[in-house]
Formats: C-alpha cells, structure tokens, sequence
C-alpha cells in the first residue's frame, strides 16, 4: 500500500434507485490533501462526496481508505475517522450549542456514557478554533447561517478526523462568511494535516483554497489534476456551456474565472 495515499476509488458507480448518478469513476486522494470536488449542478457532486464517506453504498467499484474498503472496517473507526459537514444541518430540537459540539464525541463513548473532562477540553479547543466559545448557550436554532456552519465544523472537528467532508460549506453564506470558512478549513488542513474534501459551487473559491480538483460532468471525471490544469478556459467552457475569461489573480497567481455575459439591449444601443 502507498503510505502516502488516503483514499483509492476503483471503478465507482452510485445512485439513487433505477438512477444511476456516478458512472465507473477511479482516482486517488493523498494524505493531507485538499481536493476540491466541481461541476455543473447535476454532476454528481454531493452523491460523490456521500459514496467516499461511507453515506452512500456504491452499486458497483469500491473505496479504500488506508488500504482497506470501507466496508470491511468497523463503524466506530469511519465516525472516528471520517467527519462530514453538509450545506445545512436542521435540529427538530433545541440544543445548545455546547450539546451540538459534544456530539461528536459520541463514537469514543459508550452506551449511555457521560462525556470526560478529557472530551469537553476536546470540544471546547474545538470551539476556540472555530470561534464559537460565546455561543455555548446559544439555541442552535437562533444562530446565524454563518454561526451554525462554524458551530457544525466544530461538531466535526471534535471528532478529532482525519479526513473532513464538506459539501458546499459556503452555500448561502455572504463573502465574509464564505471567506472565514475556507480560511479555517485550510488552516486545518495545513496545520493538523487533515485531508479535506470538498464540493464547492464557486469556481473561484476552489481556485484559491485547493490545492488539487476534480471536475465531474455527467457523472464523470471529466479532468483531474492542479487548480491550474483544470480551470482552464477551454476545459470550462466545454463542461460549463457559457463563455469565460480565465485571468491570473495578481496577488495569489491562482487561475481567476471571468463570467463573460451577453451584451444587454441597453449597451447595444449605446454603441449605436
């Protein structure tokens, strides 16, 4: 087994009943990555994202994590292991915050066993690193979107992972939530050398927080490889089916993705 590999997808398809969304799809993930998972709505992202984290049981092909399918290996070790952090998590019930963020302690306990003093210094490093120490408290259902979402990866965190799932963290949040987001997830990644994985709709947030991508269409990879191989103009607008413009950003030399929308009837007659 290669040391440096964390997870190996072999000949993946998965889907919901008759309708088959991931189509015999193969690569691997190294330890401490951060994978950047894109693509049109409909590509498969989310159910991609389920089927690597053992949500989804594939009809066909297999996932290794550390060299063994994740099938094979015990529940308790993929909730030890594996964290997953969804656009929006609802609670029927009212939790405070605190309650929220101990749940991820639930697969070190046993049976009706009450958190140590060992697990609420877990979580409460957990909740210093999100910044969600003042909201303790808090009803989870009175919080902001922005506030909820850091509560979650603090739930996620205290599990203590060694790979992170996101689907589509910074959905429906303003840029200086977006932006606090992903600077947290990469300083994760960076600094505890957690591997990330992650779904993101903004071509322009993958660009400047992966370090490597996959672009699905159609249930395919349709390219993998450095931010800088796949957000290529042409490779875009061949998944995509719109014009851009792919600029350097000065400041990060990262590939900036440039909308190039149709001239409304306005400027054309300006032009006249």
């Amino acid at each position: 087994m290669d040391l440096n590999q964390c997870i190996k997808i072999e000949g993946l398809s998965c889907g919901y009943r008759q309708n088959q969304v991931i189509k015999d799809i193969s690569f691997d993930i190294s330890r401490g990555e951060f994978l950047g998972i894109i693509g049109p709505n409909g590509a498969g992202k989310s159910t991609l994202l389920k089927s690597l984290s053992r949500s989804l049981k594939p009809s066909a092909g297999k996932v290794f994590y550390q060299g063994k399918d994740i099938y094979s290996l015990p529940l308790k070790k993929i909730a030890r292991n594996f964290a997953f952090v969804s656009q929006s998590e609802i609670f029927n019930f009212s939790f405070t915050v605190n309650e929220v963020v101990l749940m991820g302690r639930t697969p070190y306990l046993r049976n009706m066993q009450k958190e140590s003093l060992f697990d609420l210094k877990i979580a409460e490093e957990a909740m210093r690193l999100t910044d969600t120490l003042g909201l303790g408290e808090r009803d989870i259902n009175t919080l902001s979107a922005g506030e909820r979402q850091m509560v979650i990866i603090a739930q996620a965190l205290t599990q203590e992972p060694e790979v992170l799932f996101l689907d589509e963290p910074t959905a429906h949040l303003d840029i200086g939530h977006q932006v606090k987001i992903l600077n947290l997830v990469r300083e994760l990644n960076q600094k505890k050398k957690i591997t990330v994985i992650c779904v993101l709709h903004d071509l322009n947030l993958a660009s400047e927080y992966c370090r490597s991508l996959v672009l699905l269409n159609d249930g395919r990879v349709f390219k993998k490889g450095s931010v800088k191989e796949v957000l290529d103009y042409r490779t875009i607008e061949e998944v995509y089916k719109t014009l851009v413009l792919v600029k350097e950003n000065p400041l990060t030399k990262n590939p900036h993705v440039l909308l190039i929308g149709k001239p409304s009837q306005e400027r054309i007659d300006d032009k006249g």
